[in-house]
């Protein structure tokens, strides 16, 4: 009989975790989809408030640097690979980003790495990276 209990216990106990990791799991679909919309809009100040809090204190973007991104128009935003290990609170997704020179209108392809981590005590996930370097190797 006991050990009857301590098998009913036990599932209990696995059930209750996979249910927050699908939790977890749910949120990071969530903050995903709203950071790429807010990128394809081409909402940068909205992007910003899903970066972590430490890495937007330790980055401040400057007036200077917000107006760079007014100067392009993202023409897609495309997955091109992820990898997430919900336990770990870890994720990680491969973008390609079309970006337009609204100046120019001349369009390329880059392609960034997200990396997200969940933040147990605000119940959300943080992208650790900060807003993409649109003009990496320019």
């Amino acid at each position: 009989m006991r050990l009857l209990n301590l098998v009913m216990l036990l599932c209990v106990l696995v059930v209750g975790g996979c249910a927050n990791m699908g939790r977890e799991a749910d949120a990071l679909d969530q903050a995903q989809y709203a950071w790429s919309a807010a990128i394809r809009w081409g909402d940068f100040e909205g992007a910003r408030n899903l970066v972590d809090p430490d890495h937007r204190k330790a980055h401040p973007v400057t007036p200077l640097q917000m107006a760079r991104y007014e100067q392009v128009q993202i023409s897609s935003y495309r997955d091109v690979g992820s990898d997430r290990n919900i336990e770990l609170g870890t994720a990680v997704r491969d973008i390609e980003i079309g970006v337009i020179n609204r100046h120019t209108l001349a369009e390329r392809r880059m392609r960034y790495r997200e990396q997200w981590r969940w933040d147990p005590q605000a119940g959300t996930w943080w992208l650790m990276n900060g807003l993409p370097d649109l003009w990496a190797g320019m």
